[in-house]
């Protein structure tokens, strides 16, 4: 009896010998089904993590580089974006603007465009020959579009208006006789017209050309001219004085992007000293300036959002012909005129395309 308990308890553990030696086989199998299982899972999420990314389009970063302040081109910078709009363009969804202000300060926008570039913007938008030149000297790469320019071929930007040629193209003004076409508006305006004060910058390029056509018109005009040179802001008070002293009749002011920044104080000066001036953009006259007659500007950079618009889409700056001015602004204040003494002939009244009262 002894002896067959002990067959039974032999048997019993042979059994569960057996018994773990079949199992563990198959918890093996099972641990690698798991483990290979586990892998697939990483393996199709990190595939579908990079195909998430390649999905991803690259936001296109717009620079844009102006000398002037960023409540001297409001208006314009509102404009560029409503082109862009117009265009299938929302920006901070479809494309992201880097906007960099001068503020007056040519020091300043080397640093600035240097900033750009290493921002690897996609095309960098100036507003002015200063910005388009300080560009242009930092790189030679990238797309740059010209809002405005008064002579892209003489300041050595493009080889032609109709092929540019490099990396830039874009709107120039080319309307320098639009100085003495202010003259003659004043001259209309005051009969008894005989000396002018002219403020301009001489740094600025184009000026040169501004006065010469504005001297021509007064040598017609029987008027002669006062150049004031006001090539930083603490310069338009002293203007003002040196003006008043030489007993001028009225003040015509030329391109800047320093009279524009500080386009309150001169229209303020203006008033004090009862002169009538007559600007090249409307934002002085929208800010109680007399009046303004030139290209317009806002028009201009609504047209740059079009280059920009090639250029994302593949198109070279080099094969992009540069265009000229369409549109043209004749702005009165009247309330200025009130303030200044001064009555606006009807038929000058009636050719203005708008009126402040």
């Amino acid at each position: 009896m002894h002896e067959r308990i002990w067959t039974r308890s032999s048997s019993s553990r042979s059994d569960t010998r057996k018994s773990k030696t079949c199992t563990e086989p198959r918890r093996s199998i099972q641990n690698r089904k798991w483990v290979g299982i586990l892998a697939l899972v990483v393996t199709l999420a990190m595939c579908g993590a990079r195909a998430e990314a390649q999905q991803q389009p690259k936001i296109p970063r717009i620079g844009f580089l102006t000398n002037n302040s960023s409540t001297g081109l409001a208006a314009a910078d509102e404009a560029f974006r409503q082109g862009l709009r117009a265009l299938g363009h929302v920006e901070g969804k479809s494309l992201v603007i880097e906007y960099r202000y001068g503020e007056g300060k040519v020091g300043r926008l080397a640093e600035m465009a240097a900033e750009l570039v290493r921002l690897k913007v996609d095309v960098i938008v100036t507003g002015g020959p200063t910005s388009t030149r300080t560009a242009k000297q930092a790189t030679s790469t990238i797309p740059i579009v010209m809002a405005t320019d008064p002579d892209p071929v003489a300041n050595g930007f493009v080889a032609s208006l109709a092929r540019p040629g490099g990396n830039i193209t874009g709107l120039a003004t080319l309307s320098p006789e639009l100085s003495g076409k202010r003259l003659e508006l004043l001259k209309e305006i005051l009969s008894k017209l005989s000396r002018v004060a002219v403020l301009g910058t001489s740094t600025t390029p184009g000026t040169a050309q501004e006065l010469k056509e504005a001297e021509l018109a007064a040598g017609a005009f029987g008027v002669k001219l006062q150049h004031l040179d006001v090539v930083s802001p603490k310069d338009i008070e002293t203007a003002f004085r040196a003006a008043s002293t030489g007993h001028a009749d009225a003040v015509l002011v030329l391109n800047s992007a320093i009279l524009l920044s500080q386009r309150r104080q001169l229209v303020d000066l203006a008033v004090k000293s009862r002169l009538p001036a007559i600007y090249n953009v409307p934002e002085f006259v929208e800010d109680g300036g007399f009046m303004s007659y030139g290209v317009s500007f806002i028009d201009l950079h609504r047209r740059a959002a079009t280059y920009v618009d090639k250029i994302l889409k593949g198109a070279k700056p080099a094969d992009l012909p540069v265009e000229q001015p369409r549109k043209f602004d004749f702005v009165i204040n009247l309330k200025a005129a009130k303030q200044i003494g001064v009555t606006i002939p009807p038929n000058v009244l009636a050719r203005a395309d708008k009126v402040i009262k």
